[in-house]
């Protein structure tokens, strides 16, 4: 029995590198299928009036017209069931992590292999949640099984909360009351604790479990 193709859109101002995902997940045909292409949230919202939902949104972050951050959270509240793995041209913490917020699953980095970017593609839509570099098997379990993370102490769980803000470790630190040392302490007791590698992995974790609302 032939498998169900994964829909997929492509949202990215860049009409090349739009075009050549496009042209390059074209050679996935026995599991994917390009249903539209568009240039900004705006144009997406107009694609989703003609064509079905896709499965998987590739959102890119920074667009004129209409953003990935204001595109997402507009997914997120009228199209809920789609998925939105986020685009990102670099390691941008802060960007990744106000896309998850927005309602993000996950991000990839655009100059990822096309073999890669399959296996992101079919892991977010199979698992509803991304798991590259920045987090771990352990994240993904820890969402199938609703833990909670008992074992994560008071103060890091309010370094946690801090991590899912604009501010940075340093300014973490001085909310805390505490030094910069302590800070990185909790950081790297947290990515211990959950088998994580990056900031980002600590707020996905966070959002994923629901420790805070946004």
């Amino acid at each position: 029995m032939e498998a169900e193709k994964i829909n997929i859109a492509i949202v990215d101002d860049h009409t090349l590198f739009r075009n050549g995902v496009a042209s390059l997940m074209g050679e996935f045909v026995d599991d994917l299928q390009v249903v539209f292409e568009a240039e900004n949230g705006l144009q997406m919202q107009e694609a989703l009036a003609k064509y079905p939902a896709p499965n998987v949104m590739l959102m890119d972050i920074n667009m004129p017209v209409m953003d990935g951050y204001e595109a997402t959270a507009w997914l997120k509240k009228n199209h809920p069931a789609v998925k939105v793995l986020a685009l990102s041209m670099f390691e941008d913490d802060q960007a990744v992590i106000k896309m998850i917020k927005c309602g993000a699953c996950g991000y990839v980095l655009k100059e990822s292999k096309p073999r890669d970017l399959l296996e992101a593609i079919k892991t977010i839509h199979a698992k509803g949640v991304y798991i590259n570099d920045m987090v771990s098997g352990k994240l993904v379990r820890s969402v199938a099984d609703g833990d909670i993370g008992t074992d994560i102490s008071k103060k890091e769980m309010e370094f946690l909360k801090y991590c899912c803000s604009e501010l940075t470790y340093k300014e973490i630190a001085d909310k805390m009351f505490v030094s910069p040392r302590t800070v990185d302490n909790y950081r790297e007791a947290l990515f211990l604790k959950l088998n994580l590698k990056s900031r980002t992995g600590l707020v996905l974790y966070a959002i994923q479990n629901q420790y805070f609302k946004f």
